[in-house]
């Protein structure tokens, strides 16, 4: 018979490859499937139902604090419906005990791809910040890609024990 944690590990490979293609979707389409956020969503009643429910309520906090904040972004035009989703979806998987390190990892991961941007691209940067987001001169960095990167980095993380719950007090 297979153990929770055994099922964990599958279901944590097969949500890797869901934010890969979430990702990939970004980058191509700056779309995130609603059916790739509910594949995370029924692949998380899973994850529960393995361990019994003892990580439901922490997770379903983990989504509500993770929407919640999220859906302030989206009404200050920082970020998209798709990628609120998506967040709230992966920090079911994260729990309380990781919500920290998903959002710090994503914030890190979205930084860097806006280094990169803008070092790849220097003159649109510019425009970009003379417009100060009012013109229409393409649209900012596909961050469902830092959402899939953090989410890989904190959930990973915490099934295998490589990264402290309490990281921050380390840094």
């Amino acid at each position: 018979m297979w153990s929770a944690e055994n099922l964990h590990t599958v279901l944590a490979a097969i949500l890797s490859g869901i934010l890969i293609c979430v990702a990939v979707s970004d980058v191509m389409d700056r779309r995130i499937p609603n059916a790739a956020v509910a594949a995370v969503v029924a692949l998380f009643a899973l994850w529960a139902l393995a361990d019994r429910g003892a990580s439901l309520g922490t997770g379903l906090a983990a989504a509500a604090i993770g929407f919640a904040v999220g859906f302030v972004l989206y009404l200050l035009r920082v970020m998209g419906a798709g990628d609120v989703k998506l967040f709230a979806a992966v920090a079911l998987f994260t729990g309380l005990g990781y919500l920290h390190l998903f959002a710090l990892a994503t914030v890190l991961a979205g930084g860097a791809m806006a280094v990169v941007t803008m070092a790849a691209r220097p003159r649109r940067a510019m425009v970009m910040f003379t417009l100060k987001g009012r013109g229409d001169y393409g649209r900012g960095i596909p961050y469902g890609v830092a959402i899939a990167a953090g989410g890989l980095v904190a959930v990973w993380g915490a099934l295998t024990g490589a990264l402290p719950v309490d990281v921050l007090s380390r840094l």
